[in-house]
């Protein structure tokens, strides 16, 4: 055997290995060194966008930003195996709260994630949350992950499943510009995916760029019977030329929290002559490119008015009066609605 201080000759597979000699990478000795750097990285930042997170791996509320993070072996990063939901924050109130937690378990359900902790539990966590916090505006937005454990496909190792949140200081008010959409080359999910509200958003990600390369803002689903689905993460509404509100069915897509507060709503304006009806139904992309308005409805929106479809104009290219309406009905509800529908938030 040779001596193996010995330099011998490289093989010629290792000899065709290339080491950029100017690039060294570091090694962080210590926790106390990249926590240093971590914390580098976010004193440049005016405004902190993240004021709290909760992580039930840590078992409770961080305020240190460079500490909001969770474990690379967590399902949900590696595996795409997890769920979540938001909630507006609003005035000093959490919106909707409560139709979107039980959305949210029943998306988990779906994954086959059981929750660490009950319902109340999760609702209590959230509310403490948001009240740390100090956000009286923005969005507070919740996953259940199968857990950090390993990097198979099964979750069967993962030793407990994980909540993680977090509020995000963002303001936001009612749309009253119009926008210009596309209908998407990009596949939609399947019904059991896009039917629950999981972390696996690629298709929707690349709807949207698709939009934006095409100089608009987002774009329009057709599902594979040619009939109108959703948008990339909001629902989709129409007025007809009858002056009926119409969406489509929700047994392929999402169903939309806000989209369902408004149809809700909506019978407001039917009783006051404004509109004749309120529907849920299959429509075509020639009877909704005949539409008399067009909207997107979402949470942050809640109503964002369409005015340009593919190239053509929806309503003359302006934005549409009933749209406004429906907007208006929406935004009161989330400004001073009922007591079941706004969550008082009691702020530390």
């Amino acid at each position: 055997m040779g001596n193996p201080t010995e330099t011998s000759v490289s093989s010629p597979k290792s000899s065709e290995i290339e080491i950029d000699s100017d690039f060294r990478v570091h090694v962080f000795s210590s926790s106390s060194e990249l926590l240093e750097k971590l914390h580098q990285t976010w004193s440049s930042v005016e405004k902190q966008p993240y004021p709290a997170m909760y992580s039930s791996i840590y078992g409770g509320i961080i305020l240190d930003p460079a500490m909001m993070v969770i474990p690379i072996d967590d399902h949900m990063v590696h595996r795409g195996h997890g769920v979540f939901d938001t909630a507006i924050i609003l005035e000093g109130y959490l919106y909707e709260l409560d139709v979107h937690l039980d959305r949210f378990l029943r998306s988990a359900s779906k994954a086959k994630i059981s929750s660490p902790f009950s319902r109340s539990t999760l609702r209590s966590i959230l509310i403490q949350l948001t009240a740390v916090s100090k956000c009286k505006k923005g969005t507070l937005r919740y996953w259940l992950s199968a857990g950090p454990g390993d990097f198979l496909l099964s979750s069967s190792g993962c030793p407990t499943s994980a909540f993680y949140a977090v509020v995000i200081d963002q303001d936001f008010s009612q749309c009253k510009e119009g926008v210009k959409v596309i209908t998407s080359n990009v596949p939609m999910k399947a019904p059991l995916f896009a039917t629950m509200k999981n972390v696996n958003y690629l298709p929707n990600v690349l709807s949207v760029l698709e939009a934006e390369e095409k100089g608009a803002f987002a774009s329009i689903w057709i599902d594979e019977d040619g009939y109108i689905a959703e948008g990339p993460n909001v629902n989709v509404a129409f007025v007809t030329q009858e002056k009926e509100l119409v969406m489509p069915f929700f047994d392929n897509i999402l169903y939309g929290c806000t989209a369902k507060r408004l149809l809700e709503l909506a019978p407001k304006l039917v009783d006051q002559g404004v509109l004749k009806g309120v529907i849920t139904k299959n429509l075509t992309v020639e009877e909704a490119k005949g539409a008399a308005e067009m909207m997107y409805v979402g949470s942050t929106l809640p109503v964002l008015p369409i005015i340009m479809w593919d190239d053509q104009p929806i309503h003359h290219g302006r934005v549409g009066e009933l749209t406004m309406l429906l907007s208006d009905l929406l935004w009161d509800d989330m400004v001073a609605g009922p007591g079941t529908q706004r969550v008082h938030v009691p702020y530390v």
